[in-house]
């Protein structure tokens, strides 16, 4: 008696053994909803989702972020501007910061000249002379192509300086290249001896006036703007990259087909070459140390500095070094030693997850369920936001960008305007303009942008939670009937993935929301944090940047252990039907029984998969970086890199979409051998091997346990 109530004190901290149950035979088929209030909960929380997407397609426009606009609110590249992609300024010395009423007038304007849609930038210094022959044709100063489109100056009455005055043709032009769709000048650029602008009395001081203003303008553009060309190399791209993720996808396969057959033997491998690479590092440790002891440097005549390359100078550094891997080496070879059947144990698991996957082939297809879920969740979240950033109508207002007079002091720069139907004839004012003021942030929905652009983000992490959340569910409720079928391959059920995705979305929708909000909540709070500690970084002082040090540390810590045990807790939803918490807390109670078992087998896998992950994600991103560098020579124009603003961008690209799908595919197999090892461990507790309670792992495992089952007798076979 006394013994029987010290075992159960003892094993009271993570629960008893799982009991034998007869009539458990896999995952079982009649269950009933679990966490029906979250369930509503996120179903009401999608809907609003939808109903923010349609109020950012509403009053959303893209276009501001893709095209530049001309002075008149036009798109350059579109439209009537069609072939024109490029806005060009007429005098760029009047993008140095404004002062006085033009600045409060023009709040929010890049650039207060007239600005026009070409086709092409200025690729040449001119500047008018500084008197005009009297009667000479306009077309014979100016150039048609950088005028406005609303004077021809082969039949304008108007002289040379009404144009200038008008501002309908450029005063001058320089040598400029596209930039985000702006003409800007090449300020690299020597200006001739006699370009002098704005009364500079060289031209040394006009370039400098120049450099000034290019300056300021390229400092008022902002992340919506650097849209445009990101957007532009995607499109020139994107089949390109389509063929990286496709050799990424075969890659994957290739690796699963050889881990099939060779996962004892590569597991072995990595083992030894950790063991042999650490051995090398302590003996090339050990010949530098001998290297420097016959030298006169040690660590207390070098003292502390801030370069790092002087400590690889002292033989004290190497001697250090030369410890932690020789005591590193030690603690490998005696786990290696005192836990060799436990490594056995993970890779026969491994192999029979290759079993598992090569009997339930259809396992493999359904990563590319989750990836398209996944593509659509971020599709859906970045054009809310793009929208959502867009909305708003322009607004314009009249201003005076000519000389000052007395008939202009009634211009104050608040009178609204509309740049299509502007009569500058009705104001006795020259250089009188209908320009850009801002973007209208007066309306319901601007005024709560940021609280829907949170939303927005929440609605993101939330469902690409609940996706991967499905998709882990499917495949665990997958491989658990190829556990519990005792009769392989014959017991297994014919659509194991089809059935397990049916079950898991039609009584577990509210579970599998539970834990990924728990997720997303944990996943909030990091981002807050980051965004707080890019905001106060030149305010911190040393406590308030190790308070925030911690606890980004902290919520690391806890978002992983929350994956862990949201893991663990779908498989046991997809075996067992219960709801989120009986599940989290059975699985980590199995878990902490097997305490050793687990950490193994999860440090095994994890090792193996990264292998894989990295001749994946590494083959395809050295193909991208020697193909879109132009490193890669192919003779059919056609197939030639394409020119790119930001070569960096399809590279980057491939390669996280390269981790992607291999991440896809390994969680499969990663999947696969969780899955079975909670059933492994299930399978020990509940039966014993006898005829009544037989073992349904394979026989590799019973092999390395030294168990067996027991024959049937005849009478029971009868």
């Amino acid at each position: 008696m006394g013994k029987k109530k010290k075992e159960e004190s003892t094993s009271e901290p993570y629960g008893e053994p799982a009991k034998y149950d007869p009539t458990f035979k896999g995952p079982i088929k009649n269950r009933s909803c679990t966490d029906i209030l979250c369930c509503v909960l996120f179903m009401a929380f999608i809907v609003g989702y939808m109903i923010v997407g349609i109020l950012a397609w509403l009053y959303g426009d893209p276009r501001e972020v893709i095209y530049p606009r001309n002075s008149t609110g036009m798109y350059c590249g579109v439209g009537s501007n069609e072939g024109k992609p490029y806005a060009f300024y007429f005098d760029i010395l009047k993008c140095a910061s404004p002062t006085g009423i033009l600045a409060s007038a023009l709040n929010g304007l890049q650039c207060p000249t007239t600005q026009i849609c070409v086709s092409q930038c200025p690729s040449n210094f001119w500047i008018p002379a500084t008197s005009f022959v009297p009667g000479i044709s306009p077309s014979n100063v100016f150039n048609q192509k950088y005028c406005n489109p609303s004077i021809d100056l082969s039949t304008t009455t108007l002289t040379p300086q009404d144009i200038l005055l008008k501002e309908l043709c450029p005063k001058y032009t320089i040598p400029s290249t596209p930039f985000l769709g702006r003409c800007v000048p090449k300020i690299g650029d020597a200006f001739p001896a006699n370009f002098t602008l704005n009364d500079a009395g060289t031209a040394n001081e006009t370039a400098e006036q120049v450099k000034n203003a290019v300056g300021d303008l390229l400092g008022s553009f902002n992340a919506r703007e650097v849209g445009m060309r990101i957007f532009e190399d995607f499109t020139k791209s994107w089949y390109w990259i389509l063929i990286g993720l496709v050799i990424a996808m075969i890659l994957s396969l290739l690796f699963l087909v050889l881990l099939r057959f060779l996962a004892g033997i590569l597991v072995w491998v990595m083992i030894i070459a950790l063991v042999a690479v650490i051995a090398y590092g302590i003996w090339h440790s050990y010949w530098e140390y001998d290297n420097l002891k016959k030298q006169g440097a040690t660590i207390t005549t070098i003292g502390f500095t801030t370069d790092l390359r002087v400590y690889g100078q002292v033989k004290e550094t190497w001697l250090a070094v030369l410890i932690i891997l020789a005591v590193l080496e030690v603690i490998i070879l005696l786990l290696l030693i005192f836990l060799r059947k436990r490594i056995l144990i993970a890779i026969a698991l491994i192999k029979e997850a290759s079993k598992a996957i090569g009997h339930i082939m259809s396992s493999l297809l359904y990563p590319l369920i989750t990836f398209v879920l996944l593509v659509i969740c971020v599709a859906y979240w970045g054009m809310t936001a793009l929208y959502l950033a867009t909305s708003g109508e322009p607004l314009y207002r009249v201003v005076n960008l000519g000389p000052s007079n007395p008939s202009c002091n009634a211009i104050l720069g608040n009178e609204t305007c509309d740049p299509l139907s502007f009569n500058a004839s009705s104001y006795n004012c020259e250089g009188v303009k209908c320009a850009f003021y801002k973007y209208n942030d007066e309306g319901i929905l601007q005024r709560n942008l940021f609280n829907l652009q949170i939303y927005n983000i929440v609605g993101f992490l939330w469902c690409m939670n609940f996706v991967i959340a499905l998709g882990q569910c499917t495949l665990a409720g997958a491989f658990a009937s190829y556990y519990w079928a005792f009769k392989k391959p014959a017991d297994i059920p014919y659509f194991a993935v089809s059935g397990s995705f049916i079950r898991a979305l039609r009584y577990h929708t509210g579970s599998l929301a539970f834990g990924a909000l728990i997720l997303t909540i944990v996943q909030f709070i990091r981002i807050i944090l980051e965004y707080l500690d890019h905001k106060l970084k030149n305010y911190h002082n040393p406590f308030t940047k190790f308070l925030l040090c911690c606890l980004k540390c902290c919520f690391w810590c806890l978002e992983k252990f929350i994956k862990f045990i949201n893991r663990n807790a779908y498989i046991m939803i997809a075996v067992y039907g219960k709801n989120f918490c009986v599940s989290a807390k059975n699985a980590f109670k199995l878990l902490m029984r097997n305490v050793v078992r687990v950490v193994v087998l999860d440090k095994i896998t994890d090792l193996l998969l990264l292998f894989g992950k990295l001749l994946v994600v590494g083959g395809v991103g050295v193909l991208a970086f020697f193909f879109f560098t132009g490193r890669i020579k192919i003779p059919d124009p056609t197939f030639q890199a394409p020119t790119l603003n930001y070569y960096w961008l399809p590279i980057l690209t491939a390669v996280v979409g390269s981790y992607m799908i291999a991440h896809g595919f390994f969680s499969v197999y990663n999947m696969c051998v969780d899955t079975l090892f909670l059933c492994f461990l299930e399978d020990l507790e509940r039966n014993d091997g006898s005829a009544e309670k037989p073992y349904y792992m394979p026989s590799s495992l019973m092999k390395i346990l030294n168990k067996k089952n027991k024959p049937v007798k005849s009478k029971e076979k009868k």
